[in-house]
């Protein structure tokens, strides 16, 4: 059975930093591009960023490029989300996904997805 459990999420404060893990179980991890979307209240879902099977290609959205820096550890099937400068417009559930094959922004294009986690960053 295919599961993404995040984790790393909470309460911080504008200009802070977090770090989100996604560890996976039930695939074979090097197989699948992983990448992170948010959904804020009200909002639609949107691509955060994403990373290639190898790890050697990162993809960003323009609103959090050189904040947050995206990475994979497929030795214990592990994806991560350094989250830097943190701004009250990154609060939002923060979800992990994983589809075979390339990075893409399109969110259904995703297999499997996490429960998500929460960003709180207050002013």
């Amino acid at each position: 059975q295919v599961q993404l459990v995040e984790s790393g999420g909470g309460l911080v404060q504008a200009g802070g930093s977090l770090r989100l893990s996604c560890a996976t179980s039930g695939l074979t991890f090097s197989r699948y591009a992983m990448a992170w979307f948010r959904q804020a209240p009200g909002k639609e879902r949107e691509f955060v960023a994403g990373v290639r099977m190898s790890g050697a290609f990162t993809y960003y959205a323009d609103s959090v490029k050189g904040r947050f820096t995206i990475s994979r550890n497929n030795a214990v099937n592990t994806v991560y989300l350094q989250m830097n400068s943190l701004k009250p417009e990154d609060t939002a559930v923060y979800y992990c996904a994983a589809r075979v094959g390339v990075t893409v922004q399109e969110s259904l294009k995703y297999d499997y997805w996490g429960q998500g986690t929460q960003v709180t960053v207050s002013s």
